[in-house]
């Protein structure tokens, strides 16, 4: 629209533009989409889940069956016995021949070219129940007749070692995630508590935390785990290994958590919601806490990968999770004897899954640092 000044030079007027709003969560996801390693590690962290959720899906074979121990990778193959090229992809199930290793004295074990997998998606395999709820019998890939087919080879039982590892996720992935919400619904909780009342209350509480943080950590969790009975049911061993896990956990959150309410405490908009007389725990949970949330949003993306390689450590030790359960960590214990690392380089591929969830977690939690407080 254009008007005339004084009758003498047009003004062009602009109409009013509408201003947007961008919300937090927007302005936190813009950021975190500028950092290619946070992106990376969410798209991973997604995976990991996924893979956990339809770990019966995916694993093309029961992962309690057994059969040729340590027996070698199957590799996937566009070709016949004679070179020529061939589709759908085959694979040769291993069958041990009448020579015998040098080293290890064993059967060779030689691929059988007569007598070919052919290999498909969604193919029928062993019953499971999905979601714990639908039986199912299809599987994302396989052998087409229903034979069992060890891309990453097999263990010493003669187990598969690729479904093995997506079932162990599960354990793993979930011990992880348990101990951290206990652990930060803890640590939280006091922290909060213990600094936006200070004084005598905060110095003992303090204390506390300084006692648990001196505890040293893998001598106690091996004293504590060992008091459990060999007989004990699994499910008891694992919920006492969470307990443990997150009795010795919170204390670093606690203190962390600490720190900000006490900067929080004496901003201004504390100080008028407790002059207009508003309890001490509304000013807690609806002022404090949505402020320290950033904190601790980076805190837990960083501390699943301590617990998930904590578990691994315990598992190797066999002071974790006990069979029948799954765990990485239990699957790690295959690679004591170096004879065995040597011979059967395959049973460490539960190590690359454990460093791929690490660096995860870790991507994510540094990218959502940088996107929730930039400076």
């Amino acid at each position: 629209m254009t008007i005339e000044v004084n009758g003498t030079v047009p003004v062009t007027m602009q109409p009013e533009e509408k201003h947007h709003h961008e919300s937090y969560t927007a302005l936190v996801w813009r950021r975190l989409k500028r950092s290619w390693t946070g992106l990376l590690g969410l798209i991973l962290v997604g995976l990991l889940i996924l893979m956990a959720i339809l770990a019966d899906f995916l694993s093309p074979v029961d992962p309690k069956a057994t059969g040729v121990a340590f027996a070698p990778p199957q590799a996937i193959s566009f070709s016949d016995k004679e070179g020529n090229f061939v589709f759908p992809p085959r694979s040769y199930p291993l069958r041990e021949g009448e020579e015998l290793d040098p080293i290890t004295f064993q059967p060779v074990i030689g691929p059988d070219y007569d007598n070919p997998q052919i290999l498909g998606f969604f193919v029928k395999g062993a019953p499971y129940r999905l979601f714990g709820l639908i039986p199912a019998e299809r599987h994302l890939f396989g052998a087409v007749d229903g034979t069992p087919v060890h891309l990453l080879g097999t263990d010493k039982f003669g187990r598969d070692v690729l479904s093995r590892i997506l079932y162990g996720s599960r354990i793993s992935l979930m011990i992880a995630l348990v101990v951290v919400s206990i652990v930060t619904a803890v640590g939280t909780t006091v922290g909060m508590v213990s600094g936006y009342f200070g004084g005598r209350f905060d110095a003992w509480v303090q204390r506390f935390v300084e006692l648990v943080l001196a505890f040293p950590q893998l001598p106690l969790y091996l004293a504590l785990a060992s008091l459990i009975p060999v007989t004990a049911p699994t499910n008891v061993f694992l919920a006492f290994v969470i307990i443990v896990m997150s009795a010795l956990g919170w204390a670093q959150m606690s203190r962390e958590v600490r720190g900000k309410t006490l900067a929080l405490a004496r901003i201004d908009y504390v100080r008028a919601a407790i002059a207009i007389g508003a309890t001490d725990r509304r000013i807690i949970f609806q002022h404090i806490f949505p402020n320290v949330m950033s904190h601790v949003i980076v805190a837990v993306t960083l501390a699943i990968p301590q617990v998930v390689l904590l578990e691994s450590f315990l598992g190797f030790l066999g002071f974790a999770v006990k069979p029948p359960l799954i765990s990485w960590g239990l699957m790690l214990q295959d690679t004591s004897n170096y004879s065995a690392i040597g011979s059967y380089p395959w049973i460490l591929t539960p190590v690359a899954f454990v460093l791929v969830t690490v660096f995860a977690f870790n991507a994510l939690g540094d990218g959502l640092r940088d996107a929730i407080d930039p400076y």
